[in-house]
């Protein structure tokens, strides 16, 4: 459901700076694992390496893979030496198959490195893991990753921060589809790396993103259908105005009960479960609609389509899009239906569509929507919004010109037209046209100065630029309008952090957010987010799992168990390893 406080994710890691994903990693100064959006928290504070990192397919030549440069094994004895020792005939055997590997000879190399092991004395642990490594890298090249993974086991054992080791595990790991252990490892080397290798990074990202897109899957179809805030509920509907079902009643169905509050309109209320289900609206009485619009469209009442848009709606603000999308197929293809009724049940589609990562459907939608009804200002308020997601800006801005157009008291759509002015800018790195979507921004705020999101967008658009001071204040401004708006103390909360680096006042206000609106999944994300880089991982999977229960989608919800896996695979990481990464 595309709300107009928080826009859903684009597929791909695209969207809007105004995403809490890319906030979070943006203030928190860590890496972002783009796509998946999984965050490791525990900082990128090392200065960038000169030259990536790259992965060596060739065996180790020397004997000491310890992180601390030689590993003490001292120098093996020269040629010279009428009986080499042991260790000498160990490192020679490990020499030949070093030369197979590189002829591309590996059943050869592993005759050699199973040689070297065999001679190695036990004691040389750094000499051993080595030969063990090299047999795993042979292995590697014939796909044989059981035994890729039982070497790297042993290597690891005798030298447990053995990096190479360790990732070419992970590595064996993910072919084997043991997702778990493959975290665990990738996870280990992301902090003994410092997070500066790109490789590793991307392999954390890809088997988060599968085993969150695996657990969602599960736990998305079992889930309980949660209502959410009435605060919620009420910023979806303000960001329709075409939206015959979210007005209040018309005067039409009122008039009666002007006459007579007891004759004939209580007698339509009581046969109309469409009526009633709009009683309930005005009343906040959310819970009681969906079995209300029911009732209507079982009768197959006077008013059936509107029945079938309001159930749909509500169905996908409960997060359940598999009972929403029949219902809006029906209204769609209802020809004598009023056109209002179908755009909208297009738009709610078509954002439907693009919670599920299918752009090529959802665009679609928008324009059918366009062409059955080109004078409704919402449809292309909504396109705008997608097409922000897609990256396609200036499209968006197209769009939200003609949402201006049709309706120029919009507030909402022309704050996002400076947002998608300005993430253009930004994006380009242009200075001059950065100060000119600053100044759209000023310009909104005067013209409408009681539309919160104007401040919002703003304040976002300011922290981006470090003027920390200005987004406080126009985030206290937001708060002034709509004091029961948790989502804008989160950003706020998240502000003091990157201005004040004040962990105390923006727990405080994330709080606040949750006394305000206890379904606030991203409060709860954002809690867990700061969890993990203080250290508390115990207390960030709390959250996190929270957050989960939460969630208005399977793609969030996927999002959000990726955050929870990293952050469980790290305190698995420190247990093993003793590795404490830096806290704020």
């Amino acid at each position: 459901v595309m709300a107009a406080s928080k826009p859903v994710e684009a597929p791909g890691g695209g969207g809007t700076a105004g995403l809490s994903r890319w906030q979070l990693a943006l203030v928190l100064g860590a890496p972002v694992l783009l796509g998946a959006g999984a965050i490791y928290l525990w900082g990128r504070r090392a200065a960038r390496r000169g030259k990536g990192a790259s992965e060596r397919k060739t065996p180790e030549g020397r004997a000491s893979p310890g992180p601390g440069g030689e590993g003490g094994s001292g120098q093996p004895d020269g040629p010279g030496h009428e009986e080499m020792s042991p260790l000498g005939r160990a490192q020679a055997a490990k020499n030949k198959g070093n030369k197979y590997f590189k002829a591309g000879k590996y059943e050869l190399a592993i005759q050699c490195y199973t040689e070297a092991i065999r001679l190695c004395p036990p004691e040389k642990n750094l000499d051993l893991s080595t030969f063990y490594q090299n047999r795993a890298a042979a292995y590697e090249q014939l796909q044989k990753w059981t035994e890729v993974a039982q070497d790297c086991t042993k290597a690891v054992e005798l030298n447990p921060k053995y990096v190479k080791a360790l990732f070419r595990r992970a590595k064996a790991h993910e072919k084997l589809d043991n997702k778990k252990e493959c975290l665990e490892d990738v996870t280990a080397v992301c902090i003994l790396e410092a997070f500066q290798n790109q490789q590793s990074m991307l392999l954390a990202d890809k088997v988060l993103k599968l085993l969150g897109k695996e657990k969602a899957k599960e736990k998305y179809k079992n889930r309980e259908p949660l209502m959410p805030s009435p605060q919620f509920i009420k910023s979806y509907f303000s960001s329709f105005t075409d939206d015959i079902i979210s007005q209040p009643l018309l005067k039409g169905e009122k008039s009666d009960e002007d006459k007579d509050k007891e004759g004939e309109a209580s007698e339509v209320k009581e046969n109309s479960g469409y009526l009633r289900a709009k009683q309930y609206m005005e009343e906040e009485n959310y819970d009681k609609i969906i079995s209300e619009s029911t009732k209507e469209i079982e009768a197959k009442g006077k008013y059936m389509a509107e029945a079938l848009l309001l159930r749909a709606t509500f169905y996908l603000l409960i997060g359940n899009a598999s009972a929403a999308k029949p219902d809006l197929d029906q209204v769609i293809s209802m020809e004598d239906a009023n056109v209002k009724l179908r755009a909208n049940a297009l738009i709610k589609r078509g954002s439907m569509f693009m919670q599920q990562q299918q752009p090529m459907l959802s665009t679609q939608d928008f324009n059918m929507a366009a062409d059955i009804d080109p004078q409704n200002a919402d449809v292309y308020h909504h396109r705008g919004q997608l097409k922000i997601l897609l990256d396609q800006i200036e499209e968006a801005v197209e769009d939200f010109d003609e949402c201006i157009r049709l309706r120029p008291n919009s507030a909402l759509a022309q704050a996002q037209k400076c947002f998608a002015l300005y993430r253009q800018a930004y994006t380009g790195s242009n200075a001059l046209t950065v100060q000119a979507a600053m100044k759209g921004f000023e310009d909104v705020i005067k013209k409408f100065p009681k539309c919160a999101e104007g401040y919002a967008l703003y304040a976002q658009a300011l922290t981006d630029q470090q003027q920390f001071g200005k987004a406080d204040e126009m985030y206290d401004k937001c708060i002034d309008l709509e004091p029961d708006n948790a989502t804008t103390y989160v950003h706020k909360g998240l502000l003091q952090l990157q201005w004040k680096q004040d962990l105390d006042k923006g727990l405080e206000l994330i709080s606040k957010a949750i006394e305000i609106d206890n379904k606030c999944d991203f409060a709860y994300e954002t809690m867990g987010t700061i969890e993990v880089q203080r250290g508390n991982l115990d207390k960030a999977i709390e959250m996190f799992n929270k957050a989960i229960n939460l969630a208005k989608s399977e793609m969030e919800m996927a999002h959000l168990y990726s955050l929870c896996d990293a952050a469980y695979a790290q305190t698995e990481v420190a247990k093993k390893y003793g590795l404490k990464p830096p806290t704020l």
